[in-house]
C-alpha cells in the first residue's frame, strides 16, 4: 500500500505486553514531587509555602507568558520546594508535599452545571486552569493552541494512534473511556469550530476502534479514520498528511494548514475538567518493557517517583539494561529512578540487555537508508557530519529545527550511528548561536 506520508519504518511493536485491561490505580506515594516544569514554556512559580497545607487539586504554582499551572496530586503538607531531576533531563524545582492519604479535595473542585452554555473563551480559560498540555509527550500547552487556532482551523484531528512501539497508555485509556474521549474532543470542536472532526487510529488497535465506532452514534459528524501502522504517524505532522494529504510547510505549524492535532489523553483531560472540575493530578502510563516484571497499564499520580511506578509493576528484572521516560524511539533514559512523573510522562519503558543495540565503534557506511526513511525528508547523514564539526550555517541551510527527533534514522542505520544524540546536541548549539 501506498505510504501516507514520507518515509517511516516498522519497528517491533511489543504492545502485547502491557496493552490488557481493566485500567488499575497505582497506590498513592507518601511523598509528592510536583516539578514546576511540566509544559513547553515559562516554568510556574511557587504558590505556596513550607509548612502549608494544601487539598488534592489545589493550584499550587503558576506564572506568565507561556505557561500554566501546576496542582497537588494529594492532599498534605508541603515540607520543601527544591531541585528534583527532570524525566526531560537536568533538574528542575519541584514542590514537595507529604502525603496525608485523606485526598481532602480543594473546593474549588466543582462540575460546571451547564457545560453547554460556555462559550469558546470560557472552555479555553477552563483548559488553562486545569493546567492540560500535550499529553502525549509534547508537553504544549492545550489552551494556548485552542485558542490561537480558533477561527484558524477547517479540520480538528484526534491522535489516538500512539505509534511509537511498546507504549498502550492511549489504546488501554479508549478501551475503558471512549465517551470521555469523545466528549473531550467534542469540547474542543466548540473552541474551534472545524468543519471536519477526525479520529484517526492505526489498524493494530481494532478493539479501540471498534468501541469509538460505536459510541460515535452519539456525536454526530465525528469520523473514524483507521490508518495502517506505521512509525511515526502519531507525529502531528504525519498524522495531518496521512488524514488530510496536507503538509505542513518548513518552520511552519498545523494551524498554517488548517489543522489542530489533539492527543486522546488530552481529550479526557479536557473532559474531565469540564465535566469534573478537576485538573491535570493524574495520569495513565505504561511500565513496560522485558525490565519489568508485570508489564501493565496504571493511572498514577503526578509526582509520583518512576522508582515508586516501577515497584507497582513488580519490579525490575536481573536483566535490565536502560529505563526510559518514554518509548525506544523518542524516549529520554533516566540515569535516577527517583525522577518524579510529569503530565507528560505517557511510559515508562524498562529495556533488557537483549535490547541493548549500541555498538562500541559505530560508523557510516554511506549506505542512504537514513536518507529513505527519513519522514521531513531531511539528510541525516549530513546534519550529523555537520553537528559533530559544529557547522551552525550549514546546520540551519540543512533544516536541522525541522528533525522531529523521531529515530527512524536511527532505527535504520546498519552502523549504528547515535544520530538523534547528534541531533539534539545540534539543536542546542544554534539555539546558544541565536542568542
Amino acid at each position: 500500500m501506498k505510504s501516507l506520508f514520507f518515509g517511516g519504518v516498522h519497528p517491533e511493536g511489543r504492545k502485547e505486553l502491557s496493552a490488557c485491561v481493566p485500567l488499575a490505580a497505582m497506590a498513592l506515594p507518601a511523598q509528592a514531587a510536583v516539578l514546576l516544569r511540566q509544559h513547553i514554556g515559562a516554568p510556574c512559580k511557587p504558590l505556596v509555602s513550607v509548612g502549608d497545607t494544601v487539598c488534592m487539586g489545589q493550584k499550587i504554582g503558576d506564572g506568565e507568558g507561556l505557561c500554566v499551572p501546576v496542582h497537588a496530586p494529594v492532599s498534605g503538607v508541603v515540607v520543601g520546594i527544591e531541585d528534583r531531576p527532570h524525566p526531560g533531563g537536568g533538574t528542575c524545582p519541584a514542590i514537595l508535599i507529604k502525603n496525608d492519604f485523606l485526598d481532602t479535595p480543594a473546593p474549588a473542585l466543582k462540575p460546571y452545571s451547564h457545560p453547554e452554555l460556555l462559550s469558546p473563551a470560557e472552555l479555553v480559560s477552563i483548559l488553562r486552569e486545569a493546567g492540560i498540555v500535550g499529553m502525549g509527550g509534547a508537553a504544549f500547552p492545550t489552551d494556548v493552541k485552542a485558542k490561537t487556532g480558533m477561527n484558524q482551523v477547517d479540520t480538528l484531528i484526534l491522535n489516538a494512534c500512539e505509534c511509537e512501539p511498546y507504549i498502550t497508555a492511549d489504546d488501554v485509556l479508549l478501551r475503558t473511556r471512549p465517551g470521555d474521549v469523545l466528549r473531550g474532543l467534542a469540547l474542543l470542536a466548540r473552541i474551534l469550530t472545524p468543519g471536519r472532526v477526525v479520529v484517526a487510529i492505526e489498524d493494530n488497535k481494532p478493539e479501540a476502534a471498534a468501541l469509538l465506532r460505536e459510541r460515535m452514534a452519539d456525536f454526530p459528524g465525528t469520523e473514524l479514520k483507521v490508518l495502517p501502522t506505521r512509525y511515526p504517524q502519531g507525529a502531528e505532522k504525519q498524522l495531518i498528511q496521512a488524514v488530510t494529504g496536507r503538509q505542513v510547510p518548513s518552520g511552519g505549524l498545523p494551524r498554517d494548514v488548517g489543522c489542530a492535532v489533539f492527543n486522546a489523553a488530552t481529550a479526557v483531560a479536557v473532559c474531565r475538567a469540564v465535566y469534573e472540575g478537576m485538573p491535570v493530578i493524574e495520569r495513565v502510563v505504561t511500565v513496560t518493557g522485558e525490565g519489568v516484571k508485570q508489564p501493565r497499564n496504571l493511572i498514577v499520580r503526578v509526582g509520583a517517583s518512576f522508582l515508586e511506578v516501577i515497584a507497582a509493576a513488580g519490579g525490575l528484572t536481573d536483566s535490565v539494561w536502560k529505563v526510559l521516560s518514554g518509548g525506544p524511539m523518542m524516549g529520554v533514559a533516566q540515569g535516577d529512578l527517583s525522577v518524579p512523573v510529569t503530565k507528560a510522562v505517557n511510559a515508562v519503558v524498562c529495556l533488557s540487555s537483549a535490547q541493548n543495540g549500541e555498538e562500541a565503534h559505530p560508523v557510516c557506511i554511506r549506505c542512504g537508508k537514513c536518507l529513505e526513511v527519513c519522514p521531513m525528508g531531511l539528510e541525516p547523514l549530513y546534519l550529523y557530519r555537520y553537528s559533530n564539526a559544529g557547522d551552525l550555517d550549514a546546520l540551519g541551510r540543512l533544516h536541522l529545527r525541522d528533525c522531529i527527533e523521531c529515530g527512524c534514522c536511527a532505527y535504520a542505520c546498519p552502523g549504528k550511528l547515535p544520530l538523534v544524540e547528534g541531533f539534539r546536541a545540534g539543536k542546542r548549539a544554534l539555539k546558544e548561536g541565536a542568542k
